[in-house]
């Protein structure tokens, strides 16, 4: 499965994102789960929450973490949290995952980042990090500037750096 993220601070836009792209995506062909990494105690599935969002945009499965649970229901009992690499093993195939969060884990991903929440970027020395989406002007920008307002051009820029077709084939 190929995976690629999303990356930023509280309120840049993430999930919002993430939803036109799961809907972007899945009105393309493409069969696309997501995980949604969580800081703190979560309810799966409750109207309005993140996974269930999600969820009605399209994906195939949503797996949400945090350091309390993990689900596709899994207490963790005082575990520890499972890993990225430990949780993609456990969601089913898929032409893509998008992950929402794990921004410090090094997988290829878009930092969604708004200067006017007044958090400092997290691309600057962070080659993981290999385009910004925003709808303000970044100075001193070293990599990709993405219109955050444009899923579609964030899709295709997401399909070709992973190396999916614009579409997919649907006798594929």
């Amino acid at each position: 499965m190929k995976i690629f993220g999303l990356a930023g601070w509280s309120n840049s836009g993430k999930t919002t994102l993430m939803i036109a792209l799961v809907q972007a995506l899945t009105a393309r062909g493409f069969r696309v789960s997501t995980v949604k990494h969580a800081h703190h105690k979560f309810d799966v599935d409750q109207p309005g929450k993140d996974s269930y969002r999600h969820r009605e945009a399209g994906a195939t499965e949503v797996l949400v973490t945090s350091g309390t649970r993990w689900a596709l229901m899994h207490e963790l009992r005082g575990e520890e949290e499972p890993t990225l690499e430990d949780l993609l093993p456990r969601m089913a195939a898929v032409d893509l995952v998008l992950i929402e969060g794990f921004k410090r884990h090094p997988h290829d991903k878009i930092e969604v980042h708004r200067p006017t929440v007044g958090k400092e970027p997290l691309w600057p020395g962070d080659p993981s990090i290999v385009a910004v989406a925003s709808d303000e002007v970044i100075p001193a920008l070293d990599r990709p500037r993405l219109d955050l307002n444009d899923p579609e051009a964030v899709a295709d820029f997401i399909l070709a750096r992973i190396g999916l077709p614009h579409r997919k084939d649907p006798a594929a």
